[in-house]
């Protein structure tokens, strides 16, 4: 019997966690994902709005990155990420979105577990590699503070509510903070922190995805106290309209501002795109950690992790 690896909880959400989790289901059978549920826009604003659910696109994602990769799983993972081509009321919803919700409403609507309960079934629905659980249990708003939103008055401060228009807005965004602010946490979610070996911070959106999970309470006292071992995976490259000019260095910094109590103990990043290794080291030796440079971007040319390049880093991090 092959060893099960070790026991790992993976931040985020989006295309970022989908990263992530297509290269760490190749490295432990001990997989959880614990996903951002603060999507306004698209099919999910659509759902969230009219059933007031939890908006299903970035944990539909997380549970299609855990798609093995035989027929079964690139199957069902191109149906649930599958979105309809018309003209009507169907327009743009992804399969998997309504899938998840469907089974929300079955399994009890607003009962205890039935959230989790819900996404475990589509979980063994895809041969899913690992469980996908949401960061808390209400659906919520991320409100970010921006400096110069409005071109004609470029230092003053204001809030832009909702993800969708955090991730657009023009302008410098100095920090998140969620409505409403003491959600509470998936207890699912604090139970597999408490159990990890180790956590995976990134890659994704730093403020709309990756951050967000620091300011839910409950969540950032079990991922600050947790026993495991802590990762950040860094960006290839900023994100245009989020993070436009951070080098990544900035990143840890606006993560040790949000979360003063973490301790990181591994940065990893793409040797091919940091061109100050010394301060980027002296910024993670602030966080109490060491630096990992390795090939893990895509041969081409976009900011996109290689899943095999990924997951042999993470087996390096892991083994050390």
């Amino acid at each position: 019997m092959k060893p099960l690896g070790p026991k790992v909880v993976a931040l985020g959400g989006g295309h970022g966690l989908y990263a992530s989790l297509s290269a760490l289901r190749r490295v432990t059978d001990r997989l959880t994902a614990v996903v951002t549920v603060a999507d306004d826009g698209g099919s999910s604003g659509r759902l969230r709005r009219e059933l007031g659910v939890l908006p299903p696109g970035d944990l539909r994602m997380a549970l299609a990155a855990l798609c093995g990769d035989d027929e079964w799983g690139q199957t069902w993972r191109d149906v649930v990420q599958h979105r309809f081509r018309s003209e009507g009321d169907l327009k743009d919803h992804a399969v998997g979105n309504l899938l998840i919700v469907a089974l929300w409403e079955l399994l009890g609507g607003d009962e205890p577990g039935s959230t989790v309960a819900g996404l475990d079934w589509v979980g063994r629905l895809l041969g899913a590699h690992g469980r996908v659980l949401p960061m808390a249990a209400v659906p919520m708003d991320i409100v970010a503070q921006v400096r110069g939103a409005d071109p004609d008055r470029p230092a003053e401060v204001t809030r832009v509510k909702g993800q969708v228009a955090c991730a657009k807005t023009p302008g410098a965004v100095l920090g998140v903070s969620l409505v409403p602010a003491d959600p509470p946490a998936c207890p699912e979610a604090l139970a597999a922190v408490e159990d990890a070996d180790w956590i995976v911070f990134g890659p994704g959106s730093w403020f709309t995805s990756v951050l967000p999970h620091l300011k839910v309470p409950a969540l950032a006292r079990a991922l600050t106290a947790a026993r495991a071992r802590r990762v950040v995976a860094l960006n290839l490259a900023p994100q245009p309209g989020e993070t436009d000019d951070f080098s990544p260095q900035t990143h840890l910094e606006v993560l040790q501002a949000h979360a003063p109590d973490l301790r990181v103990d591994v940065v990893l990043a793409d040797g091919g795109v940091v061109d100050d290794p010394d301060a980027l080291d002296k910024a993670v030796q602030a966080l109490g950690g060491r630096l990992v440079l390795a090939d893990v971007a895509a041969d081409d040319g976009s900011p996109r992790h290689e899943p095999a390049r990924l997951a042999q880093a993470f087996v390096q991090i892991f083994s050390e």
